[in-house]
């Protein structure tokens, strides 16, 4: 019989489990070949607007493959509903039995995102975090900054959001939180208080621009996750001294390395997948105080995989 896991049972399973090895480990065995990943099934919406992503895929030897449905639809706020929702459908990698729903609502989804940004920021942010900026006042704008907690002693935050509403409310959560909130009127205002950036909106427009951001900043940019979306002028890639990836083969089509490319600012040779940033130290420069860093974080569907392992056989127990 499949197991039908609701979303309080995963919630319980994932709260005796640290996730961060595992996704971190799940980047490295994606960039060493050892996982099978195919291009993400996409569906886009118009009116109103969202997007849904199929992802899916196994890593070679393991026990399971994962397909994975998660949508974001951007005005469900104004009526009362989560923006995020989804599932993961786990099945076996030895019979393809299907052995288990994952009736996650899009939560797996947002975890295994937010520990991805603490991921980048482990190997790329820099050690004195003056300031923490949020460009966004979404679930992820919360997340991210949450799991970066666990990190840093830093708890000056900085925020921008387009809707004041938003922003008052965020700014309250995260001072429950335990951080000194202070929102902004522009996201360049972000970039000139705070040497750690993390930008999580749907925007198909540049935000943040090259001269905004000072010396020593790094940026998680998580938000553009398909073709149409860009939260960064491409001029901060050209700029910027360490680009990493989550996937090469996705940022080459989604994502804010695929504008710099496509503009000519940036070369593939100088893009760093973030699996093999983790695994090859030599390939990552000594950071001074000048060096500027970005993670393009597409999400890659090996995340999906691991952390629907790791919640599987915690409920199996």
């Amino acid at each position: 019989m499949v197991a039908v896991y609701s979303l309080e049972d995963i919630k319980r399973a994932l709260s005796d489990v640290e996730m961060t090895p595992h996704i971190e480990q799940g980047f490295v065995a994606y960039s060493n070949n050892e996982a099978v990943v195919p291009p993400v099934g996409e569906l886009l919406f118009d009116d109103p607007p969202g997007d849904t992503h199929i992802k899916y895929g196994y890593i070679k030897g393991g026990d399971i493959y994962v397909v994975k449905i998660a949508s974001g639809f951007y005005k469900n706020p104004e009526i009362g509903l989560s923006s995020s929702s989804g599932l993961m459908l786990v099945f076996s990698q030895k019979t393809g039995a299907l052995q288990a729903v994952l009736l996650d609502e899009g939560y797996l989804t947002n975890v295994r995102t937010a520990i991805a940004g603490r991921i980048a920021a482990k190997y790329l942010a820099p050690k004195n975090i003056q300031a923490i900026g949020v460009i966004g006042t979404g679930i992820q704008a919360r997340m991210q900054v949450e799991y970066l907690k666990e990190d840093t002693t830093c708890r000056d935050l900085f925020v921008w959001g387009r809707s004041d509403g938003k922003v008052a409310a965020y700014v309250r959560d995260m001072e429950k939180a335990g951080f000194k909130v202070t929102s902004v009127d522009s996201p360049a205002l972000v970039a000139k208080n705070c040497n750690v950036i993390i930008t999580t909106t749907p925007s198909t427009i540049p935000l943040l621009f090259a001269d905004d951001i000072l010396p020593g900043t790094h940026i998680t940019a998580m938000g553009s996750d398909t073709d149409t979306k860009q939260e960064l002028d491409a001029n901060i890639l050209g700029r910027a001294d360490i680009v990493v990836g989550d996937s090469l083969s996705q940022c080459r089509e989604r994502g804010e390395i695929s504008k710099a490319l496509a503009a000519g600012l940036l070369e593939e040779k100088n893009v760093h997948e973030l699996g093999r940033f983790i695994a090859d130290k030599s390939s990552r420069k000594i950071r001074d105080n000048s060096c500027i860093s970005v993670a393009d974080l597409t999400g890659v569907a090996v995340q999906d995989i691991q952390i629907a392992a790791a919640v599987c056989q915690q409920l199996a127990k």
